[in-house]
């Protein structure tokens, strides 16, 4: 792990002409930043930071159906077309494992996915393998996709009307964002992409930046997508933000390298965790339209969790 400097933003907006390895929260404010690390040549110490107090999560399932109630009740009458309904779970940290130890036991089990470990001060240590592409590119090619639905995979597998329906309010949130830049793409899908146990629907989109555009201004306008808010968004996003029980923190945000090398690889912080000293937050969350039925939506957010439970207790 490198050490470096760390400069901190308040909003997406202002990555514009920035360069380094962000981290930023689903909702930026003082508390959570949005950073940017510039790596050094030496390694840092220890990073994992200090003690979490745990509290035990002694009915998860029912804190989930009042939430998933209350979710319910602004889809069914028309307040949102979608909502992603989220939670975190506390383990507590029984083995030696360190996080690095785990860090490579993730990329040796997800070699799809996206596959980071990080620590700043503002944000703590998190470690992510993640699927979703926010925004890629390099020499002009820019890339992002729309990632949603849930489900296990299997070889013949078969979608839902509800995967479906929420995959396409994502395609169609992500084009009508750059038909409003001015922004001529190519879209490609959906189609079925694998993510360790778990399979999506993903379309893809391609495009050259135009001029006059900024890629803060882009990424301001993408995050959240409606794979981690809902719809309408702003909306969506204010009632997440009042009415989630526990504190998103930077799952949900997005992480990785900007324009270093000229490279740009922004990935969506999904099947994540923060790392203390005694303990592991996991989170995850699925999307939630009016059609969703409770149990099945709490156990997407069970598969999710599994896939950094898998890492702690290094399951096969």
């Amino acid at each position: 792990m490198l050490a470096g400097h760390v400069q901190e933003y308040g909003s997406c907006a202002e990555l514009t002409g920035q360069q380094g390895f962000v981290v930023a929260p689903f909702a930026s404010s003082d508390r959570y930043p949005v950073v940017v690390i510039q790596p050094e040549t030496q390694m840092a110490d220890d990073p994992t930071p200090g003690v979490l107090p745990i509290k035990e999560d002694s009915h998860p399932h029912d804190d989930y159906q009042a939430d998933f109630a209350h979710f319910h009740a602004h889809l069914t009458n028309g307040d949102f077309k979608k909502l992603v309904l989220s939670r975190s779970l506390t383990l507590p940290r029984t083995g030696d494992e360190t996080p690095l130890e785990l860090f490579q036991r993730a990329c040796q089990r997800y070699p799809r996915m996206f596959i980071c470990l990080v620590y700043t001060p503002q944000t703590g240590l998190w470690l992510a393998s993640t699927p979703e592409i926010l925004l890629a590119g390099e020499r002009g090619e820019w890339q992002t996709i729309a990632l949603a639905g849930t489900m296990k995979y299997e070889e013949d597998l078969r979608w839902n009307d509800k995967n479906i329906q929420e995959q396409r309010y994502v395609a169609t949130y992500i084009a009508r964002q750059l038909e409003r830049f001015g922004i001529n793409f190519t879209e490609e899908g959906p189609r079925t992409a694998r993510a360790g146990h778990l399979a999506h629907l993903r379309s893809d989109f391609r495009f050259q930046m135009p001029q006059g555009v900024s890629l803060g201004q882009l990424l301001e306008a993408l995050h959240p997508t409606p794979a981690v808010c809902g719809l309408p968004k702003q909306e969506a996003f204010r009632f997440i933000l009042e009415n989630e029980q526990h504190d998103r923190s930077y799952y949900s945000g997005f992480m990785g390298p900007l324009l270093v090398d000229g490279k740009t690889s922004l990935f969506v912080t999904l099947r994540c965790m923060q790392l203390f000293s005694n303990a592991y937050r996991l989170y995850a969350g699925g999307g939630l339209l009016k059609d969703s039925v409770e149990e099945q939506e709490w156990q997407e957010t069970e598969a999710k969790l599994d896939t950094m439970r898998n890492i702690i207790y290094n399951n096969v």
